[in-house]
């Protein structure tokens, strides 16, 4: 019985082909090459200057966390098309397998006939043009075994053609992506420290009250959320003013839109209203908050909102005849949900 190994066609071959192409030109705008600071700074001397480091450090760090997303979305994708091409080449796999399994059967045959060291020799080759080639020496195996070890040797071979470049491809991205984390964790470690000098500053600041209680933000990552709750936390003493979404007068719905609207120069700019602010931002759960986030009131009527700063607080606009205050999250009412502008 003679086994015959089919060759993949050109037309099977042809998306792949085309699919190496693309994820190849993909690959080729991945490069990143970024250095990261070393200089040792001087100590800030306050929470400003501190805030100023952060500043500088988050504007580093940004275009890193773009390029690590840009970098695991490719990743990913090829993924998809890693595990695309492994089901559109299964076949080939399984005409692979069943070749090489007649091959050990040859194998053993030529082990009993004294034919064991030519027949490794040949299986030992890496060109299947040299098996090809060594085949026609072998007098003493018969023709169809010959057909059959050649006909594993260009099923692997092809197998190995069309499957190797997408795996170098999602091997290289990864490394690419673990890199960026790396080089992201770097400066948020930074990020971290300077948050503790930050601290520290304001715990030999005087206090201003029940006001502003605590650090604001608690927190501070240079990021767009830091930002627009820092902007929120220097108009605290700022009086309520129903209406009034700033620069010297809120209300509660007004001092979010105003903070946001500061901190990305007017690219998010969310409507001057409680309930179309919930239904403007992206649902978040309590322990996912972080500085600039908001935290919405009062399930069923929704018609108050307030800024998270950090350590279960926030800023609000509380009502007619107060001012912008810091506040412990629970104490305003029951919370309807939380949300992130952006």
């Amino acid at each position: 019985m003679v086994l015959h190994v089919m060759r993949p066609s050109r037309s099977r071959l042809k998306p792949a082909r085309a699919l190496f192409g693309t994820v190849g030109a993909l690959c080729m705008g991945v490069a990143v090459s970024l250095t990261l600071p070393t200089s040792a700074h001087a100590a800030p001397q306050n929470p400003q200057q501190i805030e100023q480091e952060i500043d500088d450090a988050w504007n580093k760090l940004e275009p890193i966390i773009e390029q690590r997303d840009n970098v695991k979305a490719q990743l990913d994708q090829n993924r998809a098309k890693q595990a695309q091409l492994e089901q559109q080449i299964r076949p080939l796999q399984l005409q692979l397998d069943l070749a090489m399994g007649r091959v050990s059967a040859i194998s053993a045959e030529a082990y009993k006939n004294g034919q064991a060291s030519t027949l490794n020799a040949l299986l030992s080759s890496s060109s299947p043009t040299t098996f090809a080639d060594q085949l026609s020496t072998l007098d003493a195996m018969a023709t169809s075994q010959q057909d059959q070890v050649a006909g594993a040797a260009r099923a692997k071979a092809a197998y190995d053609k069309q499957k190797k470049p997408i795996d170098d491809l999602v091997k290289q991205e990864s490394a690419q992506e673990a890199q960026l984390a790396g080089q992201e964790k770097t400066i948020n470690d930074q990020i971290n420290q300077y948050n503790q000098l930050r601290l520290a500053a304001y715990g030999t600041t005087q206090g201003t009250g029940a006001l502003r209680p605590a650090p604001c933000p608690a927190t501070y990552s240079g990021g767009v959320g830091s930002k627009a709750a820092k902007i929120a936390c220097g108009k605290i003493g700022s009086p309520y003013v129903f209406g009034a979404s700033g620069p010297s007068t809120f209300d509660c719905s007004g001092i979010i839109l105003y903070a946001w609207s500061q901190a990305t120069n007017g690219r998010v700019s969310l409507y001057h209203y409680t309930v179309t602010q919930y239904n403007e931002t992206k649902r978040i759960s309590r322990d996912q908050l972080i500085a600039g986030d908001l935290v919405f009131y009062f399930p069923g009527s929704l018609h108050h909102v307030a800024m998270y700063v950090g350590n279960d607080y926030v800023v609000q606009a509380p009502h007619s005849g107060d001012v912008v205050r810091m506040t412990k999250m629970e104490a305003i009412g029951t919370i309807a949900g939380y949300g992130r502008p952006g």
